[in-house]
């Protein structure tokens, strides 16, 4: 049986639509001292801030716009709700369709901490509920559809655990002298290098490792050799921003496109910067895929509940023509409304300074940090940005 929804006036003075395709730019936190304002009953029905507390939940992104929600077969609702039962995950009360939630997972308990690691959503047109843990030694996730499809329920990750994916497993030793003065050469400081682990490849070859971490784990490995200037990555890991554990409380994030960008924006005096993990696209892109097919900027997905956190974003990408489109393929993701971008200087009349590296080669700490501090609203869209 189909039920269609009307919506009261009342509601949009509680609930904020999104203003971003994929996130929200103020995570909004449900609390039970909100259920008396949601009438009438069936728009309780749907939207309850009343969940049990077995269920742990709290939720990572804004409400959806209730002006959008679409009508749903109450059968369908019943079927899914069931099957999330068996999965472990206790669903005693109304939940609300198109939200992200972390909640205990029922496979790993969240470790002895008993973190909220699993991220848990639920379609808005209850097609299916996905989820996924982000446990690097449990790694949980899948989906459960709401017909007769069989559920992806992957049990076992592919990708290495924080046990496995060890410094010494991975044969990365302390910088030599050879590297330190690499990074001389490009004004970055040994206490910065060490600050953001840093390491390289034993054996005689000069090849640097970014070592990406969440939460101190290694959980991740870039490589780059300093002789034929390659990069490679550690293969069978997820997709994260560099310097992830920089920016999990900040309420202002600034990304750059390569590793020794961020480095050098923390030479300028700020911590609060992360790296996308795998460069810029050659062009900017026609649609938006969906969050399943978006392989290209997975990074986001993976680290939305640290993004969703910032009111401000400062886009530091490269002043080339694969830098203008990631700034945008970026701004549309992660909303332009709270986007701000730097503008590198012209360095002679036909060219620009083209990363904040180069910057701080050439102009200095100061000069970088003037230029971060300058950034503009990000109002450009994909019909006036000449790329």
């Amino acid at each position: 049986m189909k039920m269609r929804m009307r919506m009261s006036l009342s509601i949009d003075s509680i609930l904020r639509p999104i203003n971003t395709a994929l996130f929200s730019s103020n995570p909004c936190f449900l609390t039970t001292t909100t259920t008396p304002a949601l009438s009438p009953t069936g728009i309780t029905k749907l939207c309850s801030h009343s969940f049990s507390n077995s269920t742990n939940l709290h939720t990572q992104s804004a409400l959806p716009n209730p002006a959008k929600l679409e009508p749903f077969d109450e059968g369908k609702v019943s079927v899914l709700k069931q099957k999330i039962e068996l999965l472990g995950v206790s669903c005693n009360h109304s939940w609300v369709p198109g939200r992200y939630y972390n909640i205990l997972c029922p496979k790993c308990n969240g470790g002895q901490s008993m973190e909220r690691s699993l991220s848990f959503h639920i379609v808005q047109n209850w097609e299916f509920a996905m989820w996924r843990c982000f446990r690097f030694d449990c790694g949980w996730a899948g989906r459960v559809f709401s017909d007769d499809r069989e559920a992806e329920n992957r049990a076992e990750r592919k990708f290495k655990s924080p046990r496995e994916s060890t410094e010494k497993s991975l044969g990365l030793v302390p910088l030599g002298a050879g590297v330190i003065a690499y990074f001389r050469e490009r004004m970055i400081s040994e206490e910065t290098l060490h600050r953001n682990s840093v390491m390289q490849l034993s054996g005689n070859k000069l090849v640097i490792a970014f070592t990406y971490r969440r939460n101190g784990f290694l959980v991740g490995c870039k490589y780059r050799a300093i002789e034929k200037r390659r990069f490679w990555q550690m293969k069978d890991t997820e997709k994260v921003l560099y310097g992830l554990d920089d920016i999990i409380d900040a309420s202002e994030i600034i990304i750059v496109e390569g590793e020794l960008d961020k480095l050098s924006v923390e030479e300028a005096g700020f911590y609060n910067c992360v790296s996308v993990p795998g460069g810029a696209p050659g062009k900017i892109s026609h649609t938006l895929p969906s969050s399943e097919k978006d392989v290209a900027f997975q990074y986001l997905w993976n680290d939305k509940q640290y993004l969703d956190k910032a009111s401000r974003i400062i886009l530091a990408t490269d002043s080339d023509t694969p830098g203008r489109a990631l700034a945008e393929e970026l701004a549309r993701r992660l909303g332009k409304d709270r986007c701000w971008q730097v503008s590198w200087p012209k360095k002679d009349e036909h060219s620009h300074y083209k990363d904040a590296n180069e910057v701080l080669i050439y102009l200095g700490p100061s000069a970088l940090k003037n230029l971060i501090v300058s950034a503009k609203p990000y109002h450009k869209s994909m019909d006036d940005q000449e790329v």
